[in-house]
């Protein structure tokens, strides 16, 4: 079974409904290529499963079948998926059936009490100061790509942008002038981030004598380019950045979301509040924000530890 295929007349209203969620996650929500295509893949694991128990109407899926579900998903005979992948599938399934709800396929939503299984707490990875240090001395500022290189490790430090959002910037979301860059971001949301003194020198000195000479000429509206001149796409941002860390000794904690993270905690460590650090980020929600407060209790307690006379 393949969602992305044609409609066909006979279609089940499951696959026919599944289409039409898929369409709206896309063209209404925004949702991310990356998002579409776990969402297309969870309802493709979850058709199959009811078609097997011969479902094919919305009215007839039961909550016993959507508990099925979920337990043939961890199920090692079953689809084998982690507990996070599990979590990830059930909601792509608890938003069809919204979905089917909302678009009067069916009067009631039998996916309301399956519970996903519980995650263990997975804490952000941050890098110390002195790690971020050796990162951002590892381009070599003497070479066209060195200087670019620098300005990506140096605008996703200081402003906690995301890899895909900073290879989406052109060049007029850049103020020099007011050192604001203006960011889209997920679900199409722009926000507007401040950033300092060391990432305006790296983007002047790219602006000045790397850009130009990468785009050759050309009338790319692109702030970061490739090689060729093209805007950088984010597997390749990701390269440049994992091959300064492993240059930097650092490669173990530089994770793909490695400066975002160190961005935030770094930010929290120094006094910015939680809602601040909120907008900055462009989470919707302040509760995916606090994530990083566990991080800056260790660090709070650490130096706790080392300060005060009578705390061992």
């Amino acid at each position: 079974m393949r969602l992305e295929d044609t409609a066909e007349e006979d279609e089940s209203p499951l696959l026919g409904g599944a289409r039409e969620f898929l369409e709206y996650i896309q063209v209404e929500k925004g949702v991310s290529p990356h998002t579409l295509a776990a969402y297309r893949r969870a309802l493709v694991r979850y058709l199959e499963f009811l078609e097997i128990r011969g479902i094919s109407q919305p009215a007839d899926v039961s909550s016993d079948d959507v508990a099925a579900f979920s337990a043939a998903l961890s199920n090692p005979e079953g689809f084998g998926l982690s507990p996070r992948s599990v979590a990830q599938s059930l909601s792509a399934v608890r938003a069809y059936h919204r979905f089917l709800v909302t678009e009067k396929y069916v009067d009631q939503d039998p996916s309301g009490g399956v519970e996903s299984p519980r995650l263990p707490s997975r804490l952000p990875r941050a890098l110390t100061r002195e790690q971020v240090a050796r990162l951002l001395d590892s381009p070599d500022g003497a070479t066209t790509l060195g200087i670019r290189d620098r300005f990506i490790i140096e605008m996703l430090y200081a402003t906690g942008m995301r890899i895909s959002e900073l290879c989406g910037l052109d060049v007029g979301d850049l103020d020099m002038e007011e050192r604001l860059v203006t960011v889209r971001g997920k679900g199409g949301k722009w926000r507007v981030i401040p950033f300092g003194s060391r990432a305006w020198d790296a983007a002047g000195e790219y602006l000045r004598h790397s850009r130009g000479e990468l785009t050759r000429g050309s009338r790319s509206h692109a702030l970061v380019v490739n090689f060729r001149g093209g805007r950088l796409t984010r597997q390749g941002c990701w390269k440049v950045v994992k091959g300064h860390a492993e240059d930097a000794g650092v490669a173990g904690v530089t994770t793909p979301h490695a400066l975002r993270h160190t961005f935030a905690t770094h930010m929290l460590e120094g006094g910015a509040g939680l809602l601040v650090v909120q907008d900055l980020l462009g989470h919707a929600s302040v509760a995916t924000t606090q994530i990083y407060t566990e991080v800056t209790r260790d660090h709070l307690r650490s130096v706790y530890l080392r300060a005060h006379p009578r705390a061992r």
